[in-house]
């Protein structure tokens, strides 16, 4: 009797064993995160004419999130925000730094550094951009391996419309691990920058075993200058761009399949997004929002952007949410769900994993402000029903450019103005005279945001 419970225990141990590890196993973390995407450029957010089955796929699996926003719709300050948790006020990262630029101050944790604190593997493949220093670039702020550009792919000699400007003075670079892979960087070069990144990052994957691992893939398209594969151009037979959204979807799927292979899709976050909205200005070669306005702006083309967050048994799969929360809080949520410790300086972002998947009824936070450079702009509240504007100049397009050339642009002011976000999606309609409660209450909370800028810069 005793041997036969005695191997009773030993079977269940056994059998027990791997599945409490499972459960309690770190999840692997990957972010794929485009440059100047619109957010109608893939299905489920937009009706594109050509297809995106991979990103479909991505959004059966997860949860698609139609109320996702950055803090501010320009490169560096929206990938310092992702990357560190905290708003460009704090950061003082502010639009787009240029060649050698210092960027992220490294006083301020990101991502990477906390999830090695427990163990995790990480990588960059793409565009950084918030950091050209020695001390602010990929491999000493927490990535163990990197390769792409240290800033955009058109900030470089060929840039047609910009040819004065201090970084045509500078090649373009292609770094890998530290060094210079490839000095100057020609048309020929973009043309693989899809292929070459989505190859960094599917071999990465299939190098992990057990270890938990980070990966950020930060594709430089479809920022202008854009360019496809040979495999991919013409292939959509709609124009280069949708060749490269074709090739982007292509990247995803690569991705997708690689985990699935590897056994790690049911432990793995995937996180889809893009750093702003769509540069308007250029055209044929940008992408499709239907909000007001687009990149660089603080109204919701710019700063509303597409977002699915797979988590499996965590988050619901084939759902639509319409939960509001900002990139600033994945470093946090990030950092939950991996067991990870939060940094010692001070951040913005709070933890929504209850928020998200709609355990709680309430979004820890009360507002969420918005900014382009040093400029407050406004807030939006924690539901995401009401947005305000403080009065401010904005930039619009005058006339579109074609094939890679940009158009004009002119200044126009934004009143002070309160929108109802859940019904004049397109900010349209000033309700402030109507809802003077609720006008009341985000202009207070517009005043501790604008304190916030004035206190930390």
């Amino acid at each position: 009797m005793f041997k036969k419970s005695l191997l009773l225990l030993t079977l269940l141990c056994y059998f027990a064993g791997p599945l409490v590890h499972a459960k309690d196993a770190q999840p692997n973390i990957v972010i794929i995160f485009l440059d100047d995407s619109g957010y109608g450029d893939f299905h489920p957010f937009g009706n594109p004419n050509y297809s995106t089955p991979n990103v479909e796929q991505l959004a059966k699996e997860g949860t698609v999130f139609t109320q996702f926003y950055v803090p501010q719709a320009i490169c560096s300050a929206s990938r310092s925000a992702l990357m560190s948790g905290c708003y460009p006020a704090r950061t003082k990262v502010f639009g787009a730094h240029g060649n050698g630029g210092r960027g992220l101050e490294p006083k301020f944790a990101i991502m990477p550094e906390q999830l090695k604190k427990t163990g995790y593997r990480t990588a960059l493949f793409g565009k950084w951009h918030i950091g050209d220093q020695e001390d602010t670039r990929p491999l000493a702020r927490g990535f163990d391996e990197h390769a792409g550009f240290m800033y955009s792919n058109d900030m470089w000699k060929h840039h047609p419309n910009d040819p004065k400007k201090h970084w045509a003075k500078h090649p373009l670079v292609f770094w890998e691990n530290g060094k210079q892979k490839i000095p100057d960087v020609d048309h020929k070069h973009q043309t693989t920058l899809t292929k070459d990144l989505t190859h960094y990052a599917v071999d990465f994957i299939n190098r992990q075993g057990d270890k938990p691992f980070f990966l950020y893939l930060a594709h430089p398209m479809p920022h202008v200058p854009i360019y496809a594969s040979p495999e991919f151009q013409g292939k959509s037979g709609l124009g280069l761009y949708a060749d490269v959204m074709t090739e982007l979807d292509w990247s995803v799927g690569q991705v997708q399949k690689a985990l699935k292979e590897k056994n790690f899709a049911d432990n793995t976050i995937v996180i889809f997004s893009s750093d702003n909205g769509p540069w308007a200005s250029y055209g044929n070669h940008a992408g499709a929002t239907p909000f007001r306005e687009a990149k660089a702006t603080s109204f919701d083309g710019g700063m509303h952007v597409a977002c699915i967050v797979k988590y499996p048994n965590v988050l619901k799969s084939n759902h639509v949410s319409k939960r509001t929360f900002f990139s600033i809080d994945f470093m946090p949520t990030l950092m939950n769900w991996a067991g990870a410790p939060l940094p010692d300086n001070e951040i913005d972002g709070m933890d929504v994993a209850s928020w998200i998947s709609e355990k709680s009824e309430s979004n820890p936070h009360a507002f969420y402000g918005f900014s382009i450079g040093n400029e407050a702009q406004g807030v939006i509240s924690g539901d995401g029903k009401w947005k305000l504007h403080v009065a401010h100049d904005y930039r619009t397009v005058t006339e579109f450019g074609k094939d890679g050339q940009a158009g004009t642009y002119d200044k126009r002011k934004q009143p002070l103005a309160l929108y109802h976000l859940a019904e004049d999606p397109m900010e349209s309609i000033d309700v402030k005279d109507k809802y003077p409660e609720v006008f009341e209450r985000m202009h207070g909370y517009a005043q501790k945001h604008l304190s916030m800028i004035k206190t930390n810069y």
